[in-house]
């Protein structure tokens, strides 16, 4: 007798006879079949490396119009802690005093943003910088990174007024594109690229 999995499982964790279209438990399944499910990649993250994770997250907030997942993991990273020294004089007597100040920063922070979450990390980090290499910005006025956020919207006209209301420097206001989308372009607090655009084709979400 055939094995028969629950519907909710199927996609998870049966796989269908390319013949007969009965589903196979793993145990029945050809190895290579295995592989090919472990292998297939879910988008999880786009990280965005920033000067001030706080201050992205919130403008991210409210110039586009997304909810905050999380803003946490605080940390004093090499070059967050400055010093202070203030002399008082008594008689003869110079009592000097020097406070250290440690300046805490937000290490990651994320947004409700669908199935892939945008989330934000501080620009310069030891753990990256030593092992992936120092991030990169635009050395001169007029530069760009190699990457840009794409937010679609109903109304792009009216999201691209509320993000430029709300601090986003404009660019380019939206306009038809060639490939009938309508695409406007700002820049966020760090000089990254947005384009906000209207939904094209089936790209709308659904309710």
């Amino acid at each position: 007798m055939a094995a028969i999995c629950p519907f909710v499982l199927i996609a998870r964790t049966c796989y269908l006879h390319p013949l007969t279209g009965v589903p196979l438990l793993d145990s029945e399944a050809p190895p290579s079949w295995i592989m090919a499910r472990q292998l297939i990649p879910a988008f999880a993250y786009t990280v965005v490396y920033v000067k001030d994770v706080a201050r992205s997250v919130a403008f991210y907030s409210d110039a586009f119009g997304y909810r905050v997942r999380r803003l946490d993991g605080s940390h004093r990273s090499d070059s967050s802690s400055s010093a202070s020294c203030a002399a008082t004089f008594d008689s003869s007597v110079v009592i000097l005093t020097v406070s250290f100040v440690l300046l805490m920063v937000s290490r990651w922070g994320e947004l409700e943003s669908g199935q892939t979450t945008i989330a934000f990390t501080p620009l310069h980090q030891r753990e990256t910088d030593e092992r992936t290499g120092a991030v990169r910005t635009p050395a001169r006025e007029g530069e760009r990174g190699p990457v840009e956020v794409c937010f679609d919207y109903a109304d792009v006209d009216a999201a691209y007024k509320r993000a430029v209301d709300r601090g986003a420097v404009p660019v380019s206001p939206p306009e038809v594109k060639e490939w009938g989308q309508k695409v406007g372009y700002v820049r966020d607090v760090d000089g990254i690229v947005v384009r906000l655009g209207s939904y094209v084709g089936d790209s709308a979400p659904h309710e």
